[in-house]
C-alpha cells in the first residue's frame, strides 16, 4: 500500500499547491464529459495520442484506471494579476504539467505502473505523432481527465479538496493512479 504521508511530501516537494487521497469509488466515467471532446474546443481531438478518438474507448478508459488500486489528486495553484490574466493561465497551466512529469519520474522508480491523468492533452511531445507513427514516450503519456469521462470538480468535491481556491486564482487538477 502507499505511504500517501510520503506521497504528498513529495507532491509538495514537485511543485504542487495540493495533494490528497483520492477515493477511487468517487471516479465516475461519464460519457457527456466525453462527449465534450468531440466537440474539440482544444483542438486536439483526433491530434494526440492522449485524446480520443486515439487514446480508446470511454470503456477502454474506465477499464485502464480501475484496475489500480490507489490514488491520489494533485492540484497547482497560481494567483492571477486580475481575471483577464492569460498568460498567468497559461504559465500555471505548463508549471502544472512541469510538476506532473516531474512526479511522474519519481514516482515511477517506486511504482513502475503509475497512470498520470492531467489537465488537458498531454504536452511531452511538441508534435504528437499521432496518427502517423506510434507515441514516442507511451510511458509518460498523460491522458487528459477528461478524456476519462471524469468530471474533475465532482471529483475534488467528493475528495474533499477544493476546486476553486477563490477569486484571483487558477487551479489545475491532476492525479497519480498507483498499484
Amino acid at each position: 500500500m502507499p505511504d500517501f504521508q510520503e506521497i504528498a511530501r513529495l507532491a509538495e516537494e514537485c511543485g504542487f499547491a495540493a495533494c490528497v487521497k483520492l477515493d477511487l469509488q468517487t471516479l465516475e466515467f461519464l460519457p457527456a464529459v466525453r462527449d465534450m471532446c468531440a466537440e474539440n474546443r482544444c483542438g486536439k481531438y483526433g491530434k494526440s495520442w492522449a485524446c480520443p478518438p486515439a487514446c480508446g474507448t470511454l470503456e477502454e478508459l474506465q477499464e485502464k484506471v480501475l484496475r489500480y488500486s490507489a490514488g491520489v489528486i494533485v492540484q497547482t495553484v497560481c494567483t492571477l494579476k486580475n481575471s483577464f490574466d492569460w498568460k498567468g493561465m497559461t504559465d500555471a497551466g505548463t508549471r502544472h504539467k512541469e510538476n506532473q512529469e516531474k512526479m511522474h519520474g519519481i514516482l515511477k522508480k517506486e511504482y513502475p505502473d503509475v497512470l498520470t491523468l492531467g489537465a488537458g492533452t498531454c504536452t511531452i511531445c511538441e508534435t504528437c505523432t499521432y496518427p502517423d507513427a506510434p507515441c514516442r514516450f507511451p510511458e509518460r503519456l498523460v491522458y487528459s481527465m477528461e478524456a476519462c469521462g471524469l468530471f474533475v470538480s465532482r471529483i475534488c468535491k467528493a475528495n474533499q479538496i477544493p476546486y476553486n481556491h477563490g477569486e484571483g486564482t487558477v487551479c489545475y487538477t491532476g492525479c497519480f493512479l498507483l498499484e
